[in-house]
């Protein structure tokens, strides 16, 4: 009997809508299960190997993992969007009942015939672009400024900077885990949450050296340690131990000012926080520490809300997006 090769992958993914995307060392692909039941899977060069050796140094790959993650993710998402099939009255409405922006989006992006990009794609392109800067800013405010703002009133009791610092930490995973509790309700993110448990679950089998098959994917776990849940989680107790070096700037006699350097000093470490929550997540998807493992069961207990068990044609559309991300060298999928 031929022994399985166990081999921890640098591929990961994320569920879209009624969909899969992973995303290898080479290639990226998006599968999803179209109205008609058909899987659609497209496939994208990503250039990650490509890339010069800098971007790959520790802290820096972090915080490129983390831009890559939002736009590759931000141009699957609304990929896979495109073939939701929704009824919608207006879209046969006569042109001259377009809506203003729309009419405005389409005059600005208008092709003029030596640009070989079409209006369509330079829409999508824009589309893309405003998606993740919103999502940012969006992330930023409730999970970042907010607890900050909240963690003044703290600072009304107290004036040891520490306490105010650990009471912010714990207002923004309040806030996560409220957050995640909220939208798991939703019937829609429901489904969502069952492609993130297919998606997690076919990693699992490759990395079992077993054949990709739905009868083989269904024996792996939903959980995984390397998930962008856990991530996360890493990244709001890792700001915690980082923020707590920011200094109170009481050298600044206007108070204002004085609260307007502390959030900018909790932005501007951002990177520092990511690049760092990244490396850790690494040490945990490796090590079979016992301690580094009991580490990562804060974020597997999260994994319970944000992944719910697949039926067989989801797990066939999470092995159709992990397919083409494999590369033939399996030296080149270190993790």
């Amino acid at each position: 009997m031929e022994e399985k090769q166990t081999h921890i992958t640098s591929i990961g993914g994320q569920a879209v809508m009624e969909g899969v995307m992973m995303r290898g060392p080479y290639k990226t692909a998006t599968a999803v299960r179209k109205p008609d039941g058909e899987i659609e899977c497209k496939i994208d060069e990503n250039g990650t190997k490509t890339r010069a050796k800098f971007f790959s140094l520790p802290l820096v790959r972090g915080c490129v993992s983390f831009i890559d993650s939002l736009v590759i993710g931000m141009k699957a998402l609304m990929w896979s969007a495109s073939f939701v099939d929704i009824e919608d009255d207006e879209a046969e409405s006569e042109p001259e009942n377009e809506g203003f922006l729309d009419r405005m989006l389409t005059k600005l992006f208008e092709g003029d015939g030596k640009d070989p990009k079409s209006s369509e794609d330079k829409m999508k392109d824009a589309a893309i672009t405003i998606a993740v800067v919103i999502s940012v800013i969006f992330s930023v405010g409730l999970f970042m400024v907010l607890p900050w703002l909240v963690s003044l009133l703290i600072g009304m009791v107290t004036t040891s900077n520490v306490l105010i610092t650990l009471g912010e930490g714990i207002i923004r995973m309040a806030i996560f885990l409220a957050y995640m509790l909220l939208i798991s309700r939703m019937k829609e993110i429901q489904r969502t949450f069952e492609y993130h448990g297919a998606e997690h679950k076919t990693i699992a089998c490759y990395e079992a050296g077993d054949e990709l098959t739905p009868e083989n994917v269904k024996k792996y776990p939903r959980l995984h340690p390397r998930c962008g849940t856990s991530f996360l989680l890493f990244v709001m107790i890792i700001s915690i131990l980082i923020f707590l070096l920011i200094p109170p700037f009481t050298f600044i006699s206007n108070v204002i000012l004085r609260k307007l350097a502390a959030i900018g000093a909790r932005l501007c470490l951002l990177p520092v926080v990511a690049g760092l929550s990244y490396e850790v997540i690494r040490l945990a998807g490796r090590s079979k520490n016992k301690c580094v493992k009991f580490l990562t069961k804060p974020g597997l207990w999260l994994q319970k809300i944000t992944t719910r068990e697949p039926d067989e044609s989801q797990i066939e559309v999470a092995i159709a997006s992990m397919k083409p991300c494999i590369p033939e060298n399996k030296e080149d999928d270190k993790w």
